[in-house]
C-alpha cells in the first residue's frame, strides 16, 4: 500500500478519535451545566461573567465540533477549533498546575477541589498535547476517507507536499495516460 493510500486513513482514524474524546467530553457535561461552570471556576482564571459562558457553551461546543469530526464535515476548520481547544485546555491545566492549585480537570465531568494526590496535571497536559497533533495533523491533511467533505466538495484536493514521489501529477508530460477526454492520445504525440 503507497503512502498516499495510507494517509487518508490515518486521518480518518484521527478524525474518529478525536470525535470520539470531544463527543464524550461534552456530551458527559451537557446535562449538568452547573457542574461544567463549577469545573471552569474552579481554574481561578476567567472573570465570572466568563466563567458562566465558558462553563455553559464549553461542552456545546465540543459536541458540535465533536459531530462535524465524526461525519468528516468542514475537517480542516473543525480541526482547527478542536486544536484551539486543546491549547487552552492545556494552558487551564498548566496554570492550575503552576499555581499550586489541586483541581480535578473537569475535562470528562466533575471538576473542582480534589486532594493533592488525586491531581493528573501531567498525564491531563500529556493527553491534550496528542489530541493537538492529531488536530494539527487534520488541519494540515485535512482530507480522510468516510467523510462528508469528499461527496460534498469532491474537487478540493490536499496539495501533497513538491517531493512526493506516491502522487500521481496529471500534468506530468512523462504520464502517458491523458485526463482530458478531448486527447485520445498520449500527451506528447503529435497529431
Amino acid at each position: 500500500m503507497s503512502r498516499a493510500n495510507v494517509v487518508p486513513w490515518v486521518g480518518t482514524v484521527l478524525r474518529l478519535v478525536l470525535a470520539g474524546v470531544l463527543g464524550y467530553a461534552g456530551a458527559i457535561k451537557l446535562p449538568d451545566p452547573d457542574e461544567s461552570v463549577r469545573a471552569v471556576r474552579a481554574y481561578q482564571l476567567l472573570p465570572e461573567p466568563v466563567v458562566q459562558v465558558v462553563g455553559f457553551g464549553l461542552p456545546v461546543l465540543e459536541v458540535a465540533v465533536a459531530l462535524l469530526l465524526l461525519v468528516g464535515l468542514g475537517t480542516r476548520i473543525a480541526a482547527g477549533v478542536s486544536g484551539l481547544l486543546m491549547i487552552a485546555f492545556i494552558i487551564g491545566v498548566a496554570s492550575a498546575w503552576a499555581r499550586g492549585l489541586t483541581i480535578d480537570c473537569g475535562c470528562f465531568g466533575g471538576g473542582g477541589e480534589v486532594s493533592a494526590e488525586d491531581t493528573e496535571y501531567p498525564q491531563e497536559i500529556v493527553r491534550d498535547v496528542l489530541l493537538l497533533a492529531a488536530s494539527a495533523w487534520l488541519v494540515w491533511r485535512p482530507r480522510t476517507r468516510l467523510a462528508l467533505d469528499n461527496v460534498l466538495f469532491p474537487d478540493r484536493h490536499d496539495s501533497p507536499p513538491a517531493d512526493d514521489p506516491d502522487t500521481d501529477d496529471p500534468a506530468d508530460p512523462a504520464d502517458p495516460v491523458s485526463d482530458d477526454p478531448d486527447i485520445a492520445e498520449p500527451r506528447g504525440a503529435s497529431r
